[in-house]
């Protein structure tokens, strides 16, 4: 009889440890476990999006920011750019499109507000994520670096050849708004 007590025992503590680990998944692998400590969460922001719309946020804080967004329904992706407060998959400097956790880092010479779009991917009905916002209190801050920033390895990288070709056209278009409207003006008087 005791050989039958110890197995059912050992049984027992096999679908225990089977039961906490389901229990564990269930609800989900914590989010904390592989954040630095030097990482300090500002912010948590839950959300729902529908297929193919966007959902726009703002981020003021100065620094190195990453951004670690679940999609716990759906698909949401992640857009982000210092240019527009409404980044999309037209116009970003930095994406992040899986269909699980996304992770974008804004670096710290990022001009402030940054705009941060989160689409609902078409693929679902609709999506539904969580973000959580953390400051990198390891990054020094360096106001004469402004070509370059530290990547999530360490590696310092220039700014994408986009992002400096959309700051020339922008600047392009800005003088052409000026010369057209001058030629206006000009017409005006003359005829």
């Amino acid at each position: 009889m005791t050989d039958a007590f110890i197995m059912m025992l050992s049984c027992s503590a096999v679908v225990v440890a089977l039961l906490l680990s389901q229990v564990r998944g269930f609800l989900g692998p914590s989010e904390d476990d592989n954040v630095p400590e030097e990482w300090v969460l500002l912010h948590v922001v839950q959300g729902h999006i529908g297929a193919g719309n966007y959902s726009y946020l703002r981020l003021n804080h100065d620094g190195r920011i990453i951004l670690h967004m679940q999609s716990l329904k759906g698909d949401a992706d992640l857009y982000v750019s210092d240019k527009t407060l409404r980044p999309s998959f037209d116009t970003y400097k930095l994406q992040s499109v899986t269909c699980g956790q996304d992770v974008v880092v804004v670096p710290g010479d990022f001009a402030r507000p940054v705009g941060i779009g989160i689409y609902g991917h078409p693929s679902h009905k609709e999506s539904e994520f969580e973000m959580r916002v953390f400051y990198d209190q390891t990054v020094p801050q360096d106001p004469f670096d402004k070509g370059s920033y530290t990547s999530e390895d360490g590696l310092k990288q220039k700014k994408s050849p986009q992002a400096e070709e959309e700051d020339f056209q922008e600047e392009e278009s800005i003088f052409w708004t000026i010369l057209i409207g001058l030629l206006k003006i000009i017409l005006e008087i003359l005829f």
